[in-house]
């Protein structure tokens, strides 16, 4: 049986991914009002990830039989003086987000709960994922410093994401 915390925090974590899901799109455009075409299609990508984690964890708790609570998605910013900024603040929004994933698992585990720990596991693995896929892409930003003919290469480059 899922407790009445885990349940809240899934709800909480649910709300987390839609957020997230806001900011990555709200980043896209930016990132297309800057000339950032791959870079707004990375985020766009991003945001389409966002949701199906979010899906994800809807489905769970109607697997549970526990219904999903969805709050008003608010204060999301939507302007970056820079693409560097922007991908420095990506870096931090999944930074946190591991954190979040971390403390649900501990409740699964201090609870005793442990198909949700298992549920878990997939965005225990998903956050590694996304932390180094960020890391990534900010590194090369700030080796490219003010560089335009990099940053157009680089931006160019993010066009293939698929996933």
């Amino acid at each position: 049986m899922i407790s009445k915390k885990m349940i809240d925090d899934i709800n909480a974590q649910v709300n987390a991914e839609m957020w997230a899901a806001h900011l990555y799109l709200a980043m896209s455009n930016d990132a297309w009002r800057m000339g950032c075409r791959g870079m707004s299609h990375w985020l766009r990508k991003q945001h389409e990830e966002e949701m199906l984690h979010a899906y994800k964890f809807i489905d769970y708790l109607e697997s549970r039989n526990v219904e999903a609570l969805l709050v008003d998605i608010t204060d999301v910013p939507t302007r970056w003086k820079h693409p560097k900024s922007m991908f420095e603040q990506v870096l931090e929004h999944e930074r946190k987000i591991t954190q979040r994933i971390d403390a649900l698992c501990h409740t699964a585990m201090t609870e005793g709960d442990y198909a949700t720990f298992n549920f878990l596991q997939y965005f225990v693995a998903e956050q590694v994922e996304e932390e180094a896929s960020a890391m990534e892409i900010v590194d090369t930003l700030k080796c490219m410093d003010d560089d335009i003919a990099a940053l157009y290469a680089y931006d160019t480059s993010l066009l293939a994401r698929e996933k």
